[in-house]
């Protein structure tokens, strides 16, 4: 190395920090040991703050643009230097670029669930969590407050403690709201805004500016979410016993028009048994709803007379003569019907029991050729 490159290389003469990434917040300029000498070129580009230190002291802060260092645009490090009338000799000073661009997309959210007296459901938790967006507002106080000594100063050593107090306020401000944790959801735009107007000042502390500040969601926990989910069914369905004998009914329906071979016999008698116990089951329990508590009317004679059904080779019951008579009126029970008590030696048709006849109407009466009329002509 010749005597000129050794002389060359104790100066800067060209000062300025490229630099493509988002997270890079501070870029203290590499000198290693070089000196700035008068005359030196200092760029400054959009989106970037250039701040000269002098011996741990803040000096001069260079807004975006292209400068010939000079005593007339370092007055602060000319006073510090002693510099009167200019300067000939290099000196040394720390330059530190900023990155002043907006930062956004940072995400905030409660690690723990907030506690809260709700209106609807007394004592509830709830999380939440957003984004947020910063950027540097005074540089000169970013460095002397948070950069420090770091060569190089990333978002990410930041934003913990900015998430930290992000959460203290947001958790104060929504208890203070008192809004009911089914209207959280219209008020969202109206929280964020007084959380940012809350915590502006705190973050100008560091020198930054919070510009955006979002809640993207509150939420209830997941229990919570489930019964609630349970209870917006049940409004949905609206009166349950109508629903109740809807479903009864389709049942039955179901049952009775299953195929008639082995398999489907077999099936079709087990829907329609299903069918008899669900129908009687559910008149049962419907039909004191809605009624005021005065005492049933006395049962007939015959009332506690009870009856066993036979579908397809299968035995259903024993029901009661009012069960039967819903039966015989939904056509699930018809004269031919095989059915049978304790007492009787054999399956009967249901026409041929004195206790059931009558359930069925007046016989047909019979015709002068003394045989049965024809089917009655389509409808």
């Amino acid at each position: 190395m010749g005597l000129w490159d050794k002389l060359k290389g104790e100066f800067v003469d060209i000062i300025e920090w490229l630099d493509d990434s988002r997270d890079i917040l501070a870029y203290r300029f590499e000198r290693y040991g070089n000196e700035i000498k008068n005359g030196a070129k200092l760029t400054v580009r959009e989106g970037q703050v250039a701040v000269f230190i002098h011996e741990g002291q803040l000096a001069d802060v260079f807004q975006p643009g292209m400068y010939t260092l000079e005593t007339a645009n370092m007055p602060i490090l000319s006073t510090l230097l002693g510099w009167k009338h200019g300067f000939e000799s290099p000196f040394k000073a720390e330059i530190i670029y900023v990155n002043t661009r907006q930062l956004i997309d940072h995400k905030w959210g409660t690690k723990n669930p907030i506690m809260l007296r709700d209106a609807d459901f007394g004592p509830i938790r709830l999380r939440a969590f957003g984004t947020y967006a910063i950027k540097v507002k005074d540089a000169g106080i970013f460095v002397k407050e948070i950069v420090g000594t770091d060569g190089e100063f990333t978002s990410d050593e930041l934003v913990n403690q900015l998430r930290n107090i992000i959460v203290a306020r947001f958790t104060d401000k929504l208890g203070e709201s008192k809004i009911p944790a089914l209207d959280l959801a219209s008020q969202y735009d109206e929280i964020s805004d007084k959380i940012r107007l809350q915590i502006a000042p705190e973050f100008e502390e560091y020198g930054i500016d919070i510009s955006k500040f979002l809640i993207e969601n509150i939420a209830l926990p997941p229990e919570v979410e489930k019964a609630l989910d349970k209870r917006s069914s049940m409004g949905v369905l609206g009166n349950m016993q109508q629903y109740t004998q809807f479903q009864s009914a389709n049942a039955l329906e179901d049952a009775a028009n299953n195929p008639g071979d082995a398999g489907g016999a077999m099936s079709g008698g087990m829907g329609m048994g299903m069918g008899f116990a669900m129908a009687n089951t559910m008149g049962q329990a419907m039909s004191g709803v809605g009624q005021a508590a005065a005492p049933p009317p006395p049962p007939a004679p015959t009332a506690n007379v009870a009856f066993h059904v036979s579908v397809n080779g299968q035995s259903y019951g024993p029901y009661d003569m009012n069960t039967l008579k819903q039966h015989i009126s939904g056509g699930q029970v018809t004269c031919d019907s095989m059915v049978w008590k304790q007492g009787m030696a054999n399956w009967l048709p249901a026409g041929q029991v004195p206790e059931l006849g009558n359930l069925f109407g007046p016989p047909p009466l019979p015709t002068t050729e003394g045989t049965m009329p024809p089917p009655p002509p389509p409808a």
